[in-house]
C-alpha cells in the first residue's frame, strides 16, 4: 500500500482520541506532503536540523513535534520550529527551553520522557524522577507540561513492551494527580510494531513512520 492507503488504514483502526503522529525522520517533503494531503495533521522529527530545513518549505500546515533527544545547542532554534516539544528528560534542558522562550514571549508545551526501561544508553528521565521534574517544569514560566511519552526498549516480541507501556501510564496517572494545576493529557507511546499496545495501555499519541512511510530510506536528497 501506498502512503494514503497506509494513514487511512491505520486512522480506521485507531480510537477517535487518538492522535496520529507520522513520524518523518529521514522522510522527502513529497513523502510529507502526501501524507499531509491524506490527513496527517502531526508530524514528529528527530533532528532539529532535518526539521528546520524541512519548515522552510512545509511552513506551519501540520503542528510539529520533537521526538528526538535535543541538545542545549539546538534549543534556540527548535523552540521556533515546534509547536510540541516531547522529549524533556532534565532540569538543565527544560531551564534552556524556558530561557529561549522567554526571549521570544512563548509558552511552549512540553512533555516529559520516560526512559521506562532504565536503560543507560537511551534519553529520557527515570521513572522515580519524574515527578520532581515535572515539578521543576511547573515552576518554569515558559514551559507548560502537557504529557508524557516513552520509546521503551527494543523487543522482539511486541507484547514484551507492555509493562514499559503500563508502568509509562502510571506515571502519567500519578503526575495528574499530584499536579492537578496542569493540564496533563497526553500519553505518547507506541510505534509501528507496538501501537497496538500501546493504546491498549491508554497511549493517545502513536508515533509512526515505517506503517505510513514503508522502509527508511538513505539521509541524503532529504528535499
Amino acid at each position: 500500500m501506498g502512503i494514503r492507503e497506509n494513514i487511512r488504514h491505520l486512522l480506521s483502526q485507531l480510537p477517535d482520541n487518538v492522535i496520529l503522529l507520522a513520524a518523518t525522520k529521514s522522510r522527502t517533503v513529497d513523502e510529507i506532503r502526501e501524507a499531509i494531503d491524506a490527513g496527517i495533521r502531526v508530524i514528529g522529527e528527530n533532528y532539529v536540523q532535518e526539521a528546520a530545513k524541512k519548515y522552510e518549505v512545509l511552513g506551519k500546515v501540520v503542528e510539529w513535534h520533537l521526538i528526538g533527544h535535543l541538545q542545549r545547542n539546538k534549543v534556540k532554534k527548535a523552540v521556533r520550529i515546534f509547536d510540541v516539544i516531547e522529549t524533556v528528560d532534565s532540569e538543565k534542558i527544560a531551564a534552556e527551553i524556558n530561557k529561549r522562550c522567554s526571549e521570544i514571549n512563548k509558552i511552549m508545551p512540553v512533555m516529559i520522557e520516560i526512559n521506562s526501561g532504565k536503560e543507560p544508553q537511551k534519553a529520557g528521565v527515570y521513572p522515580e524522577e519524574a515527578l520532581k521534574l515535572a515539578e521543576y517544569i511547573v515552576s518554569c514560566k515558559h514551559l507548560k507540561l502537557i504529557g508524557v511519552m516513552t520509546m521503551g526498549p527494543v523487543v522482539k516480541n511486541p507484547e514484551d513492551i507492555r509493562p514499559y507501556f503500563r508502568l509509562t501510564r502510571e506515571i502519567f496517572e500519578k503526575l495528574k494527580r499530584e499536579l492537578p494545576e496542569c493540564e496533563i493529557k497526553y500519553l505518547s507511546m507506541g510505534m509501528t510494531d507496538t501501537w497496538k499496545i500501546a493504546v491498549e495501555e491508554g497511549a493517545n499519541i502513536v508515533r509512526i513512520g515505517t506503517g505510513i512511510f514503508g522502509p527508511r530510506k538513505t539521509k541524503h536528497n532529504m528535499l
